[in-house]
């Protein structure tokens, strides 16, 4: 009989790595700068120049490069032609559990083209070695070691001409020099595909809202007489096309008062055109004018009053003949308000598990509160992603981003297992905020390698967190397939959230979530989610034009892009969510019905002589809720989260999708099916039902940020929402009922003067608690 199949564990793991000399958790402060990763050692060698080279026997040049050997690891620099005083500057690391020699060999060499099948190879310049006990250890913050000149020596052991400028010592991968180095776990990678094995910090360009308020038009000029013009603004920002309604006013001097909003990355590189267009057919338009509006030009806005109005001439003139141009009598004018509007928070990821709320205007930023260490240690059981020389393999790495700041770790070549011991570090403005991971499958290493495959993502929200304590985890990476939820392996991570100021962590749940632009002047959530897609494409292009580049697969899927389509699963999970919340009323009226049918006449009793005391002293009534309410809180925290949270394929329905729903959901939009129309009605239903998906989310979000409040996954808002109820239950117990429900009142009915346009403490308070959506697959 075949032995039963296992089923795959998709749980967290809490682990105990090496780091931090033995220290894991508590609270004792870690003093080195790298105590969230397992040390690693490396041997580093910085090929810096030489000077003084001989020509060769063959052209009487010298085409010089660097090999450095080190048992059967060789790493190699770039050869020069015809320069006998090159230079490098490249280092190589070399990782010491894979070094089994005992001396390093610097060998330089003159690059020999072979012409016409002819024999021979490169011919040694001369060489170095050195011996390992001899190397110097450094341990940062310890300055970089200096170069030194070194005389070449013959393979005879002679003196050779030329000398070598090289430096070489011990470190770690604290190291500056380590993101840069060639590493020998790459040694299959060469050329220019070694770029994209290292590990690099990316800075998301600034983004702004580009808000154009089209106003009116005069005296435009037609050539299609004796009709009513249908006249319209079209404008034009780099890929992105929007127009306005076509203006009531059926003349030439039509008004419109429309806003159009864009989103734009500094520096700007594609100016604003606007074009008035004079519908005469549904594909059919006249131009009626162009302007041509350069972004630096554009009012930087943060106020709530908006920028002043302006007139603007516009080129009537089709044609680039400059002398047709100045023929122009007289100009059509266009009048609009145009600003850079930085007093918002310019939407890159989904709000429920957004990682920043900072207004573009660094003026409007909020003081630090803390910092975000994140150390990304390893990962084990990665399945193949492809195949190389007929075997599986998997060259992974790992981008995390949170606010602005992207990190990319090196890539380990052709490892199911590798070690990363990466730390990265971010300022941290608002605890209510998630830290995205990922991990991916490098293709990139060979040429003709495609696009990146997604192995899998882990989410962190900030506020589930404990100050000062390290978080080590094993995180299980799921992947959702046609054919089911996969296992694709762990990555373990250490996570540190630190404080600066408790008073000041704790006032943040007071704050309004979002700038106050956004109260005052609050876009739509249809204008959101366009503009989120113009800024999702804007990102994908500029981190595409880094060095290495941060591929489109990569920043859509962190950015979860696609993630508001229609899917039955997500449909699912959301009204479990909801019934999950359900039960906890149904729980109460059960509770109720026990009472009332006297199952237990002991408590019944009790509960009655408790109603009678209450009826004759309604001032307890309130604070004795609350009493109960701060009573069920402080039980409920024994039974808090302990961990942080992680995908749950429960929660997110993966486990039980039947294979209809998960083709529906991996079907291409539009739909691949056949027939136009049921094409085109399968996909209004698609679209329709992924916003009712998003409102019962949502919904679902709401609720469970209530359930939070005693549940002690954010701690904190939970000891601050006990405390309000522990301090409210001995006030409310001093002040007569009468006059309370007076001030309540009237506090309730105040003039709409006395009234503030941002949100109210308790608004805030409530915004910020968390809920499960960072939880979902």
């Amino acid at each position: 009989m075949a032995p039963p199949e296992q089923k795959e564990d998709f749980s967290l793991k809490e682990t105990s790595p090496k780091i931090g000399g033995g220290r894991v958790s508590g609270s004792d402060k870690l003093t080195s700068s790298f105590d969230l990763v397992e040390h690693m050692e490396f041997l580093y060698v910085r090929i810096v120049r030489a000077r003084d080279l001989p020509g060769n026997t063959v052209t009487n040049t010298c085409d010089p490069y660097v090999e450095v050997k080190i048992g059967n690891y060789k790493g190699t620099t770039i050869h020069f032609e015809k320069k006998p005083d090159p230079e490098w500057n490249q280092v190589f690391a070399f990782a010491k559990g894979r070094i089994q020699a005992t001396s390093v060999e610097i060998c330089l060499k003159d690059k020999i083209v072979v012409v016409n099948g002819g024999g021979g190879g490169d011919q040694i310049i001369g060489k170095i070695t050195i011996d390992m006990p001899d190397i110097p250890t450094r341990v940062p913050p310890d300055s970089p070691l200096a170069p030194q000149w070194y005389r070449l020596e013959a393979s005879n052991g002679t003196r050779a001409r030329g000398e070598l400028m090289f430096a070489i010592w011990w470190g770690s991968q604290a190291d500056e020099a380590f993101s840069d180095a060639w590493h020998s776990d790459a040694a299959a990678v060469s050329g220019e595909s070694i770029m994209n094995c290292r590990s690099k910090v990316y800075v998301s360009p600034k983004l702004w809202y580009v808000r154009v308020n089209v106003i009116e038009a005069q005296d435009l000029v037609t050539k299609i007489k004796n009709k009513n013009p249908e006249v319209r603004v079209k404008a034009v920002l780099g890929s992105v096309i929007l127009k306005t309604r076509i203006s009531q006013n059926k003349n030439l001097n039509p008004t419109w008062n429309e806003d159009l909003m864009f989103v734009a990355a500094e520096p700007f590189d594609d100016p604003l055109i606007l074009t008035i267009e004079n519908v005469l057919a549904p594909n059919k338009e006249e131009c009626l004018g162009r302007l041509v509006m350069p972004l630096s030009k554009a009012d930087k806005r943060f106020l709530p009053s908006p920028v002043g109005a302006k007139w603007y001439n516009l080129d009537t003139s089709m044609s680039d003949d400059v002398a047709d141009k100045k023929n122009v009598k007289f100009a059509s004018r266009l009048c609009m308000r145009f600003s850079l509007d930085g007093g918002y928070h310019v939407f890159d990821e989904a709000t429920a598990y957004s990682s920043d709320f900072r207004a573009t205007m660094k003026q409007l930023w909020p003081g630090t509160i803390g910092v975000l260490e994140l150390g990304i240690l390893s990962a084990k059981g990665l399945l193949p992603m492809k195949s190389k020389d007929g075997r599986g393999t998997t060259d992974a790495y790992c981008v995390a981003k949170y606010a602005n700041k992207w990190v990319r770790t090196r890539t380990v070549v052709d490892s199911f297992d590798p070690k990363f011991n990466e730390q990265y570090t971010w300022e941290v403005y608002d605890p209510c905020t998630v830290i995205t991971l990922v991990v991916f499958d490098n293709c990139h290493l060979h040429p003709n390698g495609g696009t990146d495959t997604k192995i899998g993502k882990v989410r962190i929200r900030l506020s589930t967190l404990e100050t000062d304590r390290i978080y080590t985890h094993s995180y299980p990476l799921i992947a959702l397939q046609p054919t089911g939820v996969k296992k694709m392996g762990e990555i373990q991570l250490a996570v540190r959230f630190t404080c600066s100021s408790f008073f000041n962590l704790l006032q943040t749940y007071t704050q309004p979530l979002l700038p106050k632009m956004h109260y005052i002047h609050p876009l739509s959530p249809l204008q959101i989610d366009s503009l989120r897609h113009q800024s999702t494409r804007l990102l994908s292009m500029r981190l595409s034009r880094a060095e290495p580049p941060l591929r489109q697969e990569v920043v859509e899927y962190l950015l979860d892009v696609g993630s508001q389509m229609w899917s039955l699963r997500r449909g699912k999970a959301n009204v479990s969510r909801l019934m999950g919340f359900s039960q906890g009323i149904l729980a109460v009226g059960v509770w109720f019905d026990k009472i009332r049918q006297w199952k237990n006449p002991k408590l019944t009793i009790s509960v009655f002589i408790l109603y009678v005391f209450v009826i004759f002293n309604p001032q307890m009534i309130i604070p004795s809720v609350l009493l109960i309410i701060f009573g069920s809180g402080i039980m409920n925290f024994r039974n808090r989260p302990r961990n942080p949270p992680h995908m749950d394929i429960k929660l997110s329905k993966a486990d039980t999708a039947n294979p209809s729903d998960l083709e529906e959901e991996f079907d291409t939009f539009p739909s691949s099916k056949h027939g136009q129309i049921l094409t085109a009605r399968y996909d209004i239903l698609r679209s329709i039902g992924g916003r009712l998906v998003m409102l019962i989310g949502d919904l679902a979000t709401q609720l469970e940020r209530i359930q939070s409040l005693l549940s002690w996954r954010d701690q904190r808002a939970t000891f601050m929402f006990l405390m309000f109820c522990l301090v409210a239950a001995v006030v409310i117990f001093m002040i007569p009922p009468n006059y309370l429900l007076l001030f309540s009142g009237v506090f309730v009915l105040r003039h709409p003067r006395f009234r503030i346009d941002i949100p109210a403490l308790p608004q805030n308070f409530f915004r910020r608690l968390p809920a499960r959506a960072d939880m979902l697959l």
